[in-house]
Parts: C-alpha cells; sequence; structure tokens
C-alpha cells in the first residue's frame, strides 16, 4: 500500500478493497498502514493514534474479519495512558493479540515509547504465529526467541527505508526454518524535517528462504499463496543435522546479558 498521511478512513477503506478481492486466511498489512508513517510531533501522533480494540481501525478490520470468516494483522499507532507504541495486532472473529515495536527507528524514537510487552506466540487455525514490526528485522534474537517459542509463521508489517531487510528475511527463515511474511509499504513521505522513500517488495519467504512472490517497490499489490505449516515444524536439514538439537546452548546462554 501507499497510505497518505493522516487519511486514516480512506487508508483503511483502500485495504479493506485490496483484501475483498482475493480470499485468504489470514492477511497482512504494513506498519502504520491507517495513518501515514512521518509525524511530526508528539501532538500530531496522539490525535492520530486509537486505543486497540475500541479505536475506529479495529473496529473496522474486525467486522471484516467476522463478514469474512479470516484474519488481519495490521500496524497502527496505540494510544495509551502512558503514550503511545508503535503496535501492530492480530485480530479475528473473536480475538485481538498486541504486539508492540520493541525497537524503535531513528525519529520514531522521539514520538513512540519503546515496547513492553513480551514476543508472544499464538494459534490460529492450527498455525502458530509471531509478530514483529518493521526494524525489529535487523535484531536476529527477536525472530529466534519467536521460532524457540514454536512460531511456525512470522508476520512483519513494516515500512522499510533501508535495502537490506527483504535479503535479511531469507536469513531468517533459514536460520529458524520458518515462514516469514513481510508486509511493507510503498511511496515517500516529506514532512518537517523528514524525508522516506520507502522500498516496498514485500514479501512471503519459505523455510528455506526460497521467495514465493516478491512485490514491485512501486505499485500496490497484493498476493496470495499457500504454505504448509508442517514443513517449519521439520528442524532437520540433512539426516544428521537438526538446527534446534545442535544447539550448544551452554557456549552462548549469557547472550542477553553481555
Amino acid at each position: 500500500m501507499c497510505p497518505e498521511f493522516g487519511r486514516v478512513k480512506s487508508n483503511i477503506n483502500k485495504a479493506l478493497t485490496m483484501m475483498s478481492e482475493k480470499h485468504a486466511d489470514l492477511y497482512v498489512l504494513p506498519e502504520l498502514f491507517n495513518t501515514g508513517y512521518v509525524f511530526t510531533s508528539r501532538e500530531e501522533l496522539t490525535e492520530l493514534a486509537e486505543i486497540a480494540k475500541d479505536g475506529y481501525t479495529c473496529r473496522s478490520l474486525l467486522d471484516f474479519a467476522k463478514k469474512n470468516d479470516t484474519a488481519v494483522i495490521f500496524g497502527f499507532a496505540e494510544k495509551t495512558s502512558d503514550g503511545v507504541y508503535n503496535s501492530c495486532a492480530f485480530i479475528d472473529s473473536e480475538n485481538l493479540v498486541l504486539y508492540r515495536k520493541l525497537h524503535l527507528f531513528y525519529s520514531e524514537m522521539k514520538y513512540f515509547i519503546p515496547g513492553n510487552l513480551p514476543l508472544e506466540v499464538f494459534e490460529y487455525r492450527n498455525a502458530k504465529i509471531g509478530m514483529m514490526i518493521c526494524f525489529d528485522w535487523i535484531f536476529p534474537e527477536v525472530t529466534r526467541c519467536l521460532a524457540l517459542m514454536g512460531a511456525d509463521i512470522v508476520c512483519h508489517p513494516a515500512n522499510l527505508v533501508m535495502q537490506y531487510c527483504q535479503e535479511a528475511m531469507k536469513t531468517r527463515s533459514i536460520e529458524n526454518h520458518i515462514f516469514t511474511f513481510t508486509a511493507n509499504r510503498i511511496g515517500e513521505e516529506n514532512r518537517g524535517e523528514n524525508v522516506f522513500k520507502f522500498t516496498g517488495k514485500s514479501q512471503i519467504t519459505d523455510c528455506n528462504g526460497s521467495v514465493f512472490y516478491r512485490a514491485s517497490n512501486n505499485k500496490e499489490e497484493s498476493y496470495i499463496a499457500d504454505i504448509n505449516i508442517e514443513e517449519a515444524r521439520d528442524k532437520n536439514i540433512n539426516s544428521l543435522n537438526d538446527i534446534w538439537q545442535d544447539r550448544r546452548t551452554e557456549y552462548y546462554k549469557r547472550l542477553g546479558e553481555i
């Protein structure tokens, strides 16, 4: 997608239209898909942020999920009594699961507060799903933790501006033998002191690092892939090596302490 800054209802309607064109069990939308990305003040961010569950965005996507017997993962600015988080949510007809971005990128640090929820893996239609947001990709610990918690799929709403992520996500899939879905926006935002050009190239990557599909860098589009969840549960890469069983954790158990 190419969201228009501040036009929440218009951006949501665009997403709903695009999703309605192709039926899926699970849709993944970009980071901050409803508001746009380049905020110029905390006041502006607070005005566009929404309370989880009760906000217009969550209510609109809940209605879509109920009517279409599906689920959606989407990024939004979450308003709380502590401040605003850069969050994403999974929503289906019955459940809402929140994740708050742990690693803020560049000017996000001026306006958002860092995430404070533990990483979580939840089940949906026999698939185990984890979530992370944009810049979290550069910290391999995030994907590894989700995979060790049992995730078959890591969903990754993003507003990427650096060129490395799409290739790096192949490695995240390989080293954890999981599927990764990166939903990235396109377009450019020039507001205040910042100009960001987003890289697009949303992609679905399998457990061996092969890309089912990579979108363009300048066109709004969607793609549906059928995946076999069982592939992510087999951690053998040959008859003798299992990437979980072969871990030598006694030599890197202090990773989080260093």
